[in-house]
């Protein structure tokens, strides 16, 4: 199966982060600089307190040998588990997903706080996030997720 998908950005990621780390994005505000075309489509999103950022991680490289399963952040500590099981960077398609702090929306730039993007990432797509749809009460994760996770945010 050879289907070609075609994906525009809709903007950029302008952030103090200029290279790819793992860790301490909590505090990191960002902003996104929507193509002017795409400015009155942040209408409205200023009503909610977060979104969801799609991303595309143009710095990420997915080496199948490599990525396929592995270590998460290359760590003995942690098993090995295959790259769906993680929220690793290199992935079949760089695709990012974070739930951000909406800060403030003006014209066409969406300032946010927790986009795990660094400087000059394409946006894809902003959604806004529903609890309807983006919440689930009951979780389970294996352990060695909240040790990866302790100092991400």
């Amino acid at each position: 199966m050879d289907n070609t998908f075609v994906i525009r950005p809709i903007g950029i990621v302008r952030s103090p982060v200029l290279s790819r780390v793992d860790e301490n994005w909590g505090k990191i505000e960002a902003e996104i600089h929507l193509q002017s075309t795409w400015a009155a489509a942040l209408t409205g999103l200023s009503e909610f307190s977060h979104a969801i950022i799609l991303t595309w991680l143009h710095q990420a490289s997915f080496d199948y040998n490599r990525d396929l399963v592995r270590r998460p952040r290359g760590q003995a500590k942690w098993p090995e588990v295959g790259i769906f099981a993680q929220r690793a960077k290199n992935r079949p398609n760089p695709i990012g997903l974070s739930v951000v702090d909406i800060l403030s929306c003006n014209e066409n730039i969406l300032k946010v706080r927790q986009l795990d993007a660094i400087d000059g990432t394409p946006v894809i797509d902003i959604k806004p996030y529903y609890t309807a749809f983006d919440r689930i009460e009951t979780v389970v994760e294996p352990a060695w997720v909240h040790e990866v996770m302790a100092d991400y945010f």
